[in-house]
């Protein structure tokens, strides 16, 4: 095996972050405080939302924005299995059971068309995953749910800077579409602060809400207590969590949400070239967006074409060989070992035994896209030799179709 020299990521940090942390550590004040603010205002900005939340994590973020809706013991979640296993472990965080729906093809999001059949009376929240920077059919899945009088939490944990067209405006993904939107700051998406999350709402209320939940409902912020003038004591109000982000990983994420616009320009450059070089490939079929959706490209999945003669684990080590990193597409939750205990998840009341031991035969479409979907390196900053030798490894297997 050749050491990998093309990553799946490369995050691009550089001398604006180094003085950003710098600043930071200078001023004396380096937990949440005065640039978690800042980066929130920044981040609501770019999203178009009222408000924004900044969390330690979005697996937190998630739980929080689940927590904040009144979800927990007995209720169900409505949401998906095709996903990083981050979105169904919230629900169980809070004491609630998932339950998965089906995805489309063409956006791996939730499928509208199957989400009727997975309400029921102890449905509590819908939550739909904006895949991979991809966005879902947002626009139907709240019209369902608030037909339902059900709230919506979106997870756009990789989909900053992604866009849906809706009565022709096209909207950034977390204005948001629902009651809450759940971003992730991790290493591998387009903004990253090492690791955080970010919750965007259009309530005050709801903001506040969560503010006091993130820090111990701790009734007055240490930031207002430094600087008051008067001995102040805080009090805590309610059993809560620690959820905080600190400054110096806010400091990190506000110069890449200033270059946001360029960012994701540069990625979508990428993924046109990978689209015209790839359509060559007798292998693997490259991505398309739906019309009307426009993905941020925090990942370029690629798919095994019908009657390809070569395994995705074959695919994959083709290219580990050759010194390219690629990975297995978007996982199940019901196929990992965590939820094979079917008592913990559902998919819908007209669940069978046949639902069991990874397999769903309501969940079909995803778990053909797992073991059809590779996921390729794309990053900002990419060099085209670098994205030349993925692709030029990629066609090498035409000989084999």
């Amino acid at each position: 095996m050749k050491p990998t020299t093309v990553p799946i990521t490369r995050p691009a940090l550089g001398a604006a972050e180094i003085d950003a942390v710098s600043r930071v550590i200078r001023s004396g004040w380096i937990t949440q405080g005065p640039e978690v603010a800042a980066f929130e205002a920044d981040y609501a900005t770019a999203t178009g939302s009222p408000h924004a939340v900044a969390v330690a994590n979005c697996t937190l973020a998630l739980e929080l924005a689940l927590r904040t809706l009144g979800v927990g013991p007995g209720d169900e979640v409505v949401t998906v299995s095709h996903s990083f296993v981050a979105t169904a472990n919230a629900v169980i965080t809070v004491g609630a059971k998932p339950v998965f729906c089906d995805v489309e093809e063409a956006t791996f999001g939730m499928d509208p068309a199957k989400l009727e059949r997975c309400i029921g009376p102890r449905t509590k929240a819908v939550m739909p995953v904006h895949q991979i920077g991809m966005p879902c059919d947002i626009e139907r899945i709240v019209a369902i749910a608030e037909s339902r009088k059900l709230p919506v939490v979106e997870d756009a944990a990789c989909a900053i800077g992604s866009e849906i067209r809706i009565g022709g405006n096209w909207q950034r993904i977390g204005r948001p579409h629902g009651a809450m939107a759940c971003f992730s700051l991790h290493p591998r998406k387009i903004v990253t602060t090492g690791d955080g999350g970010m919750i965007t709402t259009r309530s005050e209320a709801t903001a506040n809400r969560l503010k006091l939940l993130r820090q111990h409902a701790m009734s007055i912020p240490d930031t207002v207590r430094h600087h008051s003038d008067q001995v102040v004591f805080e009090d805590y109000t309610e059993p809560a969590y620690n959820c905080r982000m600190t400054d110096l990983q806010a400091a990190v994420g506000r110069p890449q949400i200033a270059r946001l616009e360029a960012i994701i320009a540069e990625r979508r450059r990428l993924a046109d070239r990978y689209a015209r070089h790839l359509e060559t490939s007798r292998i693997v079929a490259p991505a398309t967006e739906r019309d009307g959706y426009r993905s941020n490209w925090q990942s370029y999945p690629v798919r095994l074409r019908q009657g390809a003669r070569v395994s995705q684990v074959e695919f994959l080590r083709h290219l580990m060989d050759r010194g390219v990193a690629a990975k297995r597409g978007i996982s199940n939750a019901h196929q990992e070992q965590a939820y094979l205990n079917k008592e913990i998840w559902s998919c819908g009341p007209d669940a069978t035994p046949a639902c069991r031991g990874g397999h769903c035969p309501h969940l079909v479409v995803s778990e053909n896209l797992r073991d059809t979907v590779m996921l390729l390196p794309l990053f900002h900053g990419m060099a085209i030799a670098e994205q030349d030798k993925v692709i030029q490894s990629i066609l090498e297997l035409n000989d084999l179709a």
